[in-house]
């Protein structure tokens, strides 16, 4: 039997089903960095030396010489935590494609529910990669930073299943989208100066691993001073909406994309002033990914594209009426 035939006998997802699908997205991408910080501020990095297995021989923690169990099992978790951000990639497709058999101008939808588990091949390659290289600095940062635009895409899914999908058409003026776009890239130059910092600082996931020789009082500066050149931006483009008096749903967009950006502001500032304690990192890797979230929140938020039609099933002469492909 065809999989098409197989997930159309699938119930049609809820309106509850489909949101609760999406912000178990967000969740997902988004918690998988903030536990392999876990990893890396214990010095777990390498408890499991070689990639897929965990020690040679064994793809679960082993006694291991010169290798603590309890390390062994921080690491071992973290990586079994991808079966879960697999799981929940699995049913953003199920969800999508049940959606698309009703509804057949739902694709987009369907494109964004694939890009999760492509992001989790992706993420599982570069994980590899970075215990093979031995938790080099850069690789640390490619594997974190191949993250971040998961996330924005699992937001852009969550508002896919409450929109349609009619071309986008801006509620702010052209330069007000301008610099919104400005934004968003200034949100991933701050991201990739904190992965310098990170790179030069004193948890690298294993006592041995090579750190980024350049100064980390000269990273940190530069890195918050991207934080403050974002916070300018934000600043310019809450006087976009004013000109145009956006309405409510976007200003308190605006509002958490504030919260969350200056929370994230005094986490980093009460990190350094402390000496980088472990807990305060992983605070700072969710706060990173929270900034993501409300950023493309308020993306999304900017421009419309239709009301949703695909939060019911489609009438069976519809259906009937659907060619199967």
């Amino acid at each position: 039997m065809p999989l098409r035939s197989l997930i159309a006998r699938l119930p049609y997802p809820s309106a509850a089903v489909q949101r609760a699908v999406g912000i178990a997205a967000v969740v997902a991408q988004g918690g998988i960095g903030v536990t392999g910080s876990v990893v890396r501020v214990t010095g777990s990095g390498l408890g499991c030396p070689t990639w897929p297995q965990c020690v040679p021989g064994s793809l679960v923690p082993v006694q291991h010489p010169g290798i603590h169990a309890v390390n062994q099992w921080i690491e071992f978790s973290n990586r079994m935590l991808t079966g879960a951000v697999i799981v929940v990639a699995a049913l953003a497709v199920l969800t999508a494609w049940r959606i698309l058999i009703d509804h057949p101008s739902r694709k987009r939808l369907l494109v964004l529910a694939w890009t999760m588990p492509g992001g989790v091949v992706l993420q599982a390659v570069l994980g590899g990669m970075t215990v093979l290289a031995k938790l080099e600095w850069w690789t640390v940062a490619i594997h974190f930073l191949a993250s971040t635009p998961l996330i924005w895409l699992a937001v852009l899914l969550l508002r896919a299943f409450r929109e349609g999908d009619e071309p986008a058409r801006p509620i702010v003026p052209p330069l007000g989208r301008k610099v919104l776009v400005l934004l968003t890239v200034l949100m991933w130059a701050v991201l990739i100066a904190g992965t310098t910092v990170t790179g030069a600082g004193p948890h690298g996931g294993d006592i041995h691993t090579h750190r980024l020789d350049v100064p980390i009082e000269k990273l940190a500066q530069v890195h918050s001073g991207l934080l403050i050149v974002y916070l300018v931006v934000l600043a310019v483009f809450g006087l976009q909406l004013l000109r145009v008096g956006a309405p409510k749903s976007v200003w308190q967009r605006y509002a958490w994309v504030w919260a969350v950006a200056l929370a994230q502001g005094v986490v980093g500032t009460v990190q350094y002033a402390l000496g980088v304690p472990e807990a305060m990192v992983s605070f700072h890797v969710l706060g990173s990914a929270l900034v993501i979230v409300v950023t493309a929140a308020l993306w999304t938020g900017t421009r419309d594209r239709g009301p949703v039609m695909s939060l019911e099933p489609a009438p069976p002469t519809d259906r009937e009426l659907t060619p199967a492909g």
